[in-house]
């Protein structure tokens, strides 16, 4: 189920009255609510007594162990992995940008795009390329993923999701390939008119070369030892009303594209990070704020050296959270009052602007007080 869809599941089950204990929505989405009932204590009332209870809500997303049919190197240090339930059974709906986290161990939970089929329900396929730099999710992949082990699985979620539109510009830098995949099948069985304009170091080390030869003209390799970078100017440098632009690699491509883009109509633009997005210095040092969760009835108090994130999980609230870096969009939390520092790398401008939502694991509060529909 898309986010955008989900989220408005998880309000109006959270709006809901007579949720009983143990409550969730079915068929379950890759992410549901659960309700929990539980006594606190005893209240005498005239002459009967009568027992007190709270409910205590539980955001859970689909989390599962699945197994892994083929591990298949694509490129120089990237590998394909093709996971599977081990009953054969189907797995949740997901939409082209959607990703997944794999639950490597109890510390190491890493982020990666789907780039199979959602025709597919059987099937998740990932591309994981070997960080020379890596913190211990890409090597573990590599180093102890083969066919026939079991890995955990949580989401999917879909922060980068495509939207309708007649033109599309793909650019794709190294493994930013992945989510761009599907993407360009839907846009072709959409018979909408794309272009493809996909840059990598080398082309040995440029994944699903092979596969993208299929659509012809509409796709542009260009491997840089051979051709140089890619040409934003003459791709970028000539907005259209009609054309929306995604694109996903590393932050020096994203930077780029975004200069680019500057003269380009609102909204035109689609960007995925694999990593955050580098921030401005502070002017000045975080300061404490106080924050109300409104359904929970709380009021804390969040201090410069603690994330929002972490006070709310201390007072025994439930938040869903993965990268804790503001990239992968779980901890999207609404808010009702208080002026956001946003310090994501999933909200663009303009929904930043709207104050609606934050990232919990690294946005803050300028105001004295942030309110928060938990």
């Amino acid at each position: 189920m898309p986010f955008d869809k989900l989220r408005a599941h998880w309000r109006q089950a959270q709006g809901s009255a007579g949720l009983g204990l143990g409550y969730i929505l079915s068929p379950a989405p890759p992410a549901a609510i659960v309700r929990i009932q539980t006594n606190v204590g005893l209240l005498r009332q005239a002459d009967a007594i009568v027992t007190v209870t709270t409910t205590k809500t539980i955001i859970r997303e689909h989390e599962t162990d699945l197994v892994v049919r083929e591990a298949r190197t694509v490129a120089a240090d990237v590998v394909v992995l093709s996971l599977a339930d081990p009953q054969g059974a189907e797995l949740p709906p997901w939409t082209p940008g959607a990703h997944i986290d794999l639950i490597l161990g109890d510390d190491l939970t890493r982020q990666y795009s789907l780039c199979s089929s959602p025709s597919k329900p059987d099937v998740w396929r990932v591309g994981v390329l070997r960080a020379p730099d890596s913190r211990g999710g890409s090597e573990h992949v590599h180093a102890a993923l083969s066919p026939g082990s079991t890995v955990r699985v949580r989401g999917p979620r879909n922060h980068f999701p495509l939207v309708a539109s007649s033109r599309y510009l793909f650019i794709a830098g190294g493994i930013g390939i992945t989510p761009i995949l599907p993407m360009i099948a839907e846009a072709e069985a959409a018979a909408a008119d794309w272009r493809l304009f996909y840059g990598g170091r080398e082309r040995a080390s440029m994944a699903f070369v092979d596969e993208l030869a299929s659509y012809g003209d509409r796709v542009t390799i260009v491997p840089q030892d051979e051709m140089g970078m890619l040409d934003l100017e003459s791709v970028l440098g000539t907005p259209h009303s009609d054309t929306l632009v995604y694109c996903c690699g590393p932050e020096g491509l994203l930077s780029a594209v975004e200069k680019f883009c500057e003269n380009w109509p609102p909204g035109a633009l689609h960007l995925e990070r694999f990593s955050a997005k580098p921030q401005e210095p502070a002017a000045e040092a975080d300061s404490s704020f106080e924050l109300v969760l409104e359904r929970s009835g709380l009021t804390l108090q969040v201090p410069p050296d603690k994330s929002v994130l972490d006070v709310i999980r201390a007072a025994g609230v439930s938040v869903l959270a993965s990268c804790l870096e503001g990239v992968c969009g779980t901890c999207e939390t609404e808010v009702i009052d208080g002026d956001v520092d946003h310090r994501d790398s999933v909200l663009n401008e303009e929904e930043q602007a709207t104050n609606e939502y934050m990232m919990v694991c690294v946005s803050r509060c300028r105001s004295p007080r942030l309110t928060l529909d938990l």
